[in-house]
């Protein structure tokens, strides 16, 4: 039996649980909705990190319009 992830609240989080939460299990990471915790998505550290940087960068900023 494996162990479950422990989720990890975004620091930008709103308290009314609006949150992103993520999980470090097996190498890869997990990521999920708080208002939908078994929908999760898997992905490798390198193409979060890549994700993450293209929108602090600013580079989706167009599809928000």
């Amino acid at each position: 039996m494996s162990t479950p992830p422990t989720w990890q609240k975004s620091s930008y989080s709103h308290s009314d649980g609006e949150c992103v939460e993520l999980a470090a299990a097996d190498g890869a990471v997990r990521l999920r909705e708080s208002d939908a915790p078994n929908t999760i998505i898997t992905t490798a550290p390198r193409p979060l990190g890549a994700l993450i940087r293209g929108i602090k960068a600013g580079e989706f900023d167009h599809l928000s319009a």
